[in-house]
């Protein structure tokens, strides 16, 4: 996968045009050997109606993939422009790492449904339980959530990164809780998937992980 900070269309779309040119023109000399086939036919020996219509079905599909596949490609580069436009941004994704600098850390979740009891867990990078949260109620979506840097104890825990955990429920029942982490976006990765963001801390980002751009 390639990383770019920029994204030129000039080559799609030549293969576009190509590939749209070369359906055009096997449609024109399809229709031009119909037409010449149907006036030298034999009066007594005419054209397989059932043949006629299946070519012209095949041809059909031919060109529908192809217009499909011109569609599929200007999407990409649309959304390429746009990911690009995300560089330098701070972006609230999949994740569940907490930076604290200064004594400030911030991170976020998403709920599945409303929860009457939401509980973080901050972990340091050897897994030890650093603080617990009770954030109480939250609706449904997306929350973010400050860490003001203390400990269980009371003590300002050192600057660096962290991870952390989180429990939802309403009343006894479990609801779903996705852990959104805050990352810088880098870079632009492109595949013939299409476009990835790479963000600091977090490595390759799917477009569809991403909640919110600050």
């Amino acid at each position: 996968m390639a990383s770019v900070s920029g994204v030129t269309g000039s080559g799609s779309n030549s293969s576009s045009s190509l590939s749209a040119t070369g359906v055009q023109a096997t449609e024109d000399r399809f229709l031009k050997l119909l037409v010449t086939q149907m006036k030298n036919q034999d009066p007594l020996n005419p054209l397989d109606n059932a043949q006629v219509t299946s070519q012209m079905a095949q041809l059909s599909t031919v060109s529908g993939i192809e217009k499909l596949n011109a569609t599929l490609q200007s999407f990409t580069k649309s959304q390429a422009f746009q990911a690009v436009g995300m560089i330098g941004h701070q972006v609230l994704a999949d994740g569940s790492s907490v930076g604290l600098k200064g004594g400030a850390g911030a991170a976020g979740f998403e709920l599945s449904g409303a929860a009457d009891s939401v509980k973080v867990a901050i972990y340091d990078a050897n897994g030890a339980l650093v603080r617990s949260m009770d954030l109480g109620k939250q609706n449904q979506g997306v929350s973010v959530f400050q860490w003001d840097g203390k400990t269980d104890a009371g003590t300002v825990a050192p600057d660096g990164g962290y991870t952390f955990t989180v429990k939802a429920a309403q009343g006894s029942v479990k609801v779903d809780a996705q852990a959104l982490a805050f990352g810088a976006v880098q870079s632009v990765l492109m595949d013939s998937v299409g476009p990835a963001l790479s963000v600091a801390g977090m490595g390759q980002v799917d477009l569809s992980q991403v909640r919110q751009i600050i």
